[in-house]
């Protein structure tokens, strides 16, 4: 069967990235974490006080920045790595999602990250979720996904697996954050959050995760039944 890519896009908090793993295993294609590639940046730029109003500063940081995806037998998932160091739990930190979108509208940085998005996809069979996968890096997606969902319950959705992982935060704190996120993220010059014109639109608020995952493999599989005649 002709396999294909498959674009996600969305809100933060809409359960993209967990969706697009559980996608990829089903189908049995590479998941590929465009978000942690910019949190693993953000991270990068934070630990080594880069002023991102200087482009010098930026570039330099950026020739330096090495991030790379290795999957872990004893949790069974795809971790992040940050030059060289496993990064997967820091970079869900509000520490870091407090500036990612601020990092994430850089010219130079969006630039070099979508460069090795699309190696990574040229031979097809992957799926990629982040805000301009289906517009920016795969325009050419044969299937796209725009997901959403109300802002209160993307913000306990977060809360949720953010105590999971032992960090304390309150639900007031990431409801500001995804507002603040959803803002920038739609606003900014570069390489905006928008839902791809030919894209299917899946409103997640009231959707159990495996409904949400099934129905987005019912797309997939039809879609490669078309591109494959």
């Amino acid at each position: 069967m002709q396999k294909i890519v498959i674009a996600i896009d969305g809100f933060s908090g809409c359960g993209k990235s967990s969706t697009a793993k559980a996608l990829a295993k089903i189908l049995g294609y590479t998941y590929i974490d465009s978000g942690a590639m910019y949190r693993a940046a953000t991270l990068h730029f934070l630990n080594h006080k880069v002023n991102l109003e200087n482009k010098e500063d930026v570039a330099s940081s950026l020739e330096t920045l090495k991030i790379s995806f290795e999957f872990n037998p004893e949790t069974g998932k795809q971790e992040t790595f940050l030059n060289g160091q496993n990064v997967e739990n820091e970079i869900r930190s509000l520490r870091v999602s407090d500036h990612v979108s601020e990092v994430s509208k850089i010219k130079e940085v969006r630039e070099e990250l979508v460069s090795q998005q699309q190696d990574l996809g040229k031979n097809k069979g992957v799926v990629m979720d982040g805000r301009d996968i289906g517009t920016v890096v795969f325009p050419d997606a044969e299937l796209k996904v725009f997901m959403t969902a109300d802002l209160t319950i993307r913000a306990k959705r977060r809360l949720k697996e953010l105590q999971e992982k032992g960090q304390q935060v309150t639900l007031d704190e990431i409801v500001r954050n995804l507002a603040e996120r959803d803002e920038m993220d739609s606003t900014r010059k570069e390489s905006p959050l928008l839902m791809a014109k030919d894209a299917v639109e899946l409103d997640t608020s009231h959707l159990e995760f495996d409904d949400q995952v099934n129905q987005i493999v019912s797309f997939a599989k039809d879609r490669i039944v078309l591109y494959s005649k």
